[in-house]
């Protein structure tokens, strides 16, 4: 038997479903409800992080990893523990949608270590009774996606939920990907996500909406005790400081996500973690031609909510709806809207830090400000590939002419042939107005460089990356998700033998589906 040190702080703490029985309802006065996962048929473990079973002090080979891999699959419980789901709801691209809580995901454990507790939970394990009309399961493609981004995100120094394990569950799952009216079966597969807690916005909002403030406190406290005891003792000062917390590490997190052009796509309130984490890892994508406007959701296509440029707003008004539920518990509106604001000009002056960092560039001057904003128009005009452009501009010094300065950034032109007439002439002005700001003493000029490459990584997990590593999965090749967790473990660190993967997005992954757009189906 597994020797774990299991703690339940969450189901100790809160309010739990009274009805045992597992199926699709509504649950009133609740914080979860207990459910088995759903056995599986033939599971067999493909990939793990060994960081993440190091981090909970565990191990998936050796003599328990038969008794593992019926845990991670859903076959057997952890002794000791009651696996369950949560309750929440939230705002879905902007309009309340009632309670939806965990319809594919079950809390199967939570470890305590020397340094914090970890809830495990598994994703597509079976209906809960928050599934609504879906099945609870979930398939390989979208599950090698979450497990390969949430260690990206890590390793990029991006707060997220971490990913343990990935096991084929050894069945079919019938899924639509596109929402066209072409369902077929795909490999069914579960994923371990890890994370101190997943209480969403949604949690509170939900028992807003049911003017269950009662059960809201009782949330509010339970969070402010285990996540945010610096913040004080529950009461109207430390529920006010906790808020703040929470939405300084919300912007913090989303500075990140622009830092190295991530797209969440889909920033519902439901899906916004209580600790500034990544989390919900769906239609995601890195930004190839730097475009504020691009998003990589098939749902959002028209509208464009969770686009790029938007995401620090859209933080904004998540938090916002959160101060909402905040504030029958708070009864200060005049207090939270303070924090609200001070959102918005924390945002600006963080944001401008993070691109002067990009820049290599470290005071805070209207000159610099007006470099980061031409560069940021300049970048449009012509696409280029953002990943490529901030790691090459490193190389760019002093003493280079705008014209060796262009050359120097020019693999990360798609069309390079398009840098002509008032397109280079944009280029060339602005290079000329960075070039003049640069330092030209020895150790400034190392120091820029080392501020450049830490800030702009060279690796990230491009959408082509995944859909190749998924297609060869799908053949029972496993190899590319191996060594894209190798590579993404040191996305900042030149790795040559990953050259071939520091390079623009390939042509024949402009349009195709997997690698420029994707849906909400999993």
């Amino acid at each position: 038997m597994l020797k774990l040190n299991l703690d339940d702080t969450f189901t100790r703490n809160l309010p739990a479903d009274p009805i045992s029985e597992n199926y699709r309802r509504q649950v009133p006065g609740a914080c979860y409800s207990y459910v088995n996962p759903k056995p599986v048929s033939e599971a067999a473990l493909i990939a793990w992080s060994e960081e993440v079973s190091s981090l909970l002090g565990i191990q998936l080979q050796g003599d328990h990893a038969q008794e593992w891999l019926d845990i991670l699959s859903g076959n057997k419980n952890v002794v000791g523990f009651k696996p369950y789901a949560q309750c929440y709801g939230g705002h879905q691209f902007g309009h309340w949608a009632g309670q939806l809580g965990d319809g594919r995901a079950i809390n199967i454990a939570e470890i305590k270590t020397e340094t914090s507790n970890y809830i495990l939970q598994l994703k597509g394990a079976g209906p809960t009774p928050y599934s609504r009309s879906a099945d609870g399961l979930a398939v390989l493609r979208s599950s090698i996606r979450e497990f390969l981004c949430s260690e990206a995100m890590f390793h990029l120094g991006i707060p997220t939920t971490r990913a343990l394990s990935l096991v084929l569950s050894g069945e079919e799952v019938m899924r639509d990907m596109l929402y066209d009216g072409n369902s077929k079966p795909e490999p069914g597969a579960i994923v371990c996500r890890v994370a101190p807690t997943f209480i969403r916005f949604g949690n509170f909002q939900l028992f807003l909406a049911r003017k269950d403030h009662k059960n809201l406190r009782v949330l509010m406290d339970y969070t402010l005790k285990q996540f945010y005891p610096e913040c004080g003792q529950a009461g109207k000062a430390a529920y006010l400081n906790m808020f703040k917390a929470i939405c300084e590490r919300t912007l913090d997190m989303i500075i990140h996500w622009q830092r190295v052009g991530f797209v969440h796509g889909v920033m519902n309130t439901d899906n916004m973690s209580i600790l500034g984490q990544t989390i919900d890892y769906g239609p995601y994508g890195w930004l190839e031609g730097y475009d504020h406007g691009w998003t990589p959701n098939t749902t959002d296509r028209q509208h464009k909510r969770y686009r790029y440029g938007q995401q620090a707003s859209i933080g904004l008004w998540n938090l916002a709806q959160l101060a909402s539920a905040f504030h029958p518990i708070i009864e200060d509106q005049e207090a939270l809207q303070a924090i609200l604001d001070a959102y918005q000009s924390d945002f600006h002056q963080k944001y401008t830090l993070m691109m002067a960092q990009k820049l290599g560039l470290h005071s805070n001057t209207e000159q610099i400000k007006s470099i980061i904003s031409t560069l940021l128009e300049t970048l449009h005009l012509a696409e280029t590939d953002m990943t490529i452009f901030f790691r090459a501009l490193s190389e760019v010094q002093f003493d280079d002419s705008a014209a060796s300065a262009l050359s120097k950034i020019h693999q990360a032109f798609y069309q390079p042939e398009d840098i002509t007439g008032l397109v280079l002439q944009k280029w060339t002005q602005w290079f000329e107005s960075y070039i003049e700001v640069l330092p030209n003493e020895s150790t400034a000029i190392a120091q820029r460089m080392s501020t450049m490459q830490h800030s702009n990584p060279k690796y990230v997990l491009r959408n082509y990356m995944a859909q190749l590593a998924i297609e060869e999965a799908e053949k029972g090749n496993y190899t590319l998700i191996e060594s894209f967790m190798d590579m993404l473990k040191q996305p900042y660190t030149e790795q040559p033998k990953y050259d071939k993967w520091y390079a623009k997005r390939p042509e024949w992954a402009r349009h195709k589906v997997g690698c420029s757009m994707l849906s909400c189906s999993s």
